[in-house]
């Protein structure tokens, strides 16, 4: 009798353990549980510690982190005719548990069949340029498409992205050449509006300099200092010829000076001759006609600025 009892109890306790481990569930902050009651939902429950009612009830856990899912490689052609290899990423979750346990049992499946489809059709409109520059508004156009699917499914896609484009590499080295090209046509405009710039520039110093002529030999003076700091290099200056017109009219000057003084020395000296011969000429008369002939002699030959012949020309 005893040993009933004691069995009958042991089987309620069991019973009862049984009972309580199929109809408690414990649900994490990111999880909800869809309860099926007799094949038919009846809410959304969680998260934390829930109960079920044994053989009756049966619960679906649905995870409510963010997923990310790889969508393959894609043979597209684009709108210009060029062959592409592309790749891309989504990230989705699930808003309404409800919804995607009923609509579909593997909700990764379809979207990833979804997010294919949708990135041939998108990506095989549009230009390879815009493929390659444009990337964020073909992202976010893929993933209004795809969310707009995937929305009766309770499923939310947040964000499209495409990681890889793949072109041939012939057209790699097309898109080298032309952007190599378009750099050296930028540095050329800069290059001119740098000299344009700098031509201006030029001018309204011109414009200050002329003012006042020093500042140009000042600024000469200040070029030779900047460039002599390099003792190893060789300097050729040049010099404005308004520079050394003050030293050319001072050397001719100098030498205008120089043949007057020379003339003056010849006239004193025949002054002197003269001064010479007269006084001679009181004492001896004989030596005086002498010793003046010479000094005559050179005063004679030598010819008289505007002295004329009997026949009126000038005398040789």
């Amino acid at each position: 009798m005893i040993l009933a009892l004691v069995l009958a109890l042991a089987f309620v306790a069991v019973t009862a353990m049984v009972v309580v481990g199929v109809s408690v569930r414990v649900l994490r902050e990111y999880e909800r549980g869809v309860v099926f009651r007799l094949g038919r939902v009846t809410s959304q429950r969680g998260p934390g510690l829930i109960f079920l009612l044994p053989v009756i009830d049966r619960m679906v856990r649905v995870s409510l982190r963010t997923v990310t899912l790889e969508i393959p490689a894609q043979e597209i052609i684009t709108r210009d005719n060029v062959p592409a290899r592309v790749t891309a990423v989504a990230y989705y979750r699930v808003i309404d548990s409800t919804k995607s346990v009923i609509e579909i049992e593997n909700v990764l499946a379809a979207t990833s069949q979804i997010a294919q489809t949708t990135l041939r059709s998108v990506l095989g409109k549009a230009e390879l340029d815009a493929l390659l520059a444009e990337r964020e508004r073909l992202n976010e156009h893929l993933q209004h498409i795809i969310d707009d699917q995937t929305e009766p499914w309770g499923v939310k896609v947040t964000a499209v992205e495409i990681k890889d484009v793949e072109i041939p590499e012939r057209m790699q080295h097309a898109m080298a050449r032309q952007a190599e090209a378009e750099r050296e046509r930028r540095a050329k405009i800069i290059n001119a509006e740098g000299e344009f710039q700098a031509a201006a520039r030029l001018n309204d110093a011109a414009d200050v300099i002329s003012r006042n002529p020093v500042t140009i030999q000042l600024r000469y003076l200040q070029t030779l200092i900047e460039v002599s700091n390099n003792q190893s290099s060789t300097i050729v200056f040049p010099l404005p010829i308004d520079v050394l017109r003050p030293l050319i009219d001072a050397a001719q000057t100098r030498s205008g000076s120089a043949a007057d003084g020379a003339e003056r020395a010849s006239l004193d000296e025949a002054l002197a001759a003269a001064r010479e011969a007269l006084d001679s000429a009181t004492r001896d008369p004989a030596p005086v006609e002498s010793a003046a002939r010479p000094a005559l002699s050179r005063q004679a030959s030598e010819p008289v600025p505007g002295d004329k012949d009997s026949a009126g020309e000038p005398r040789p």
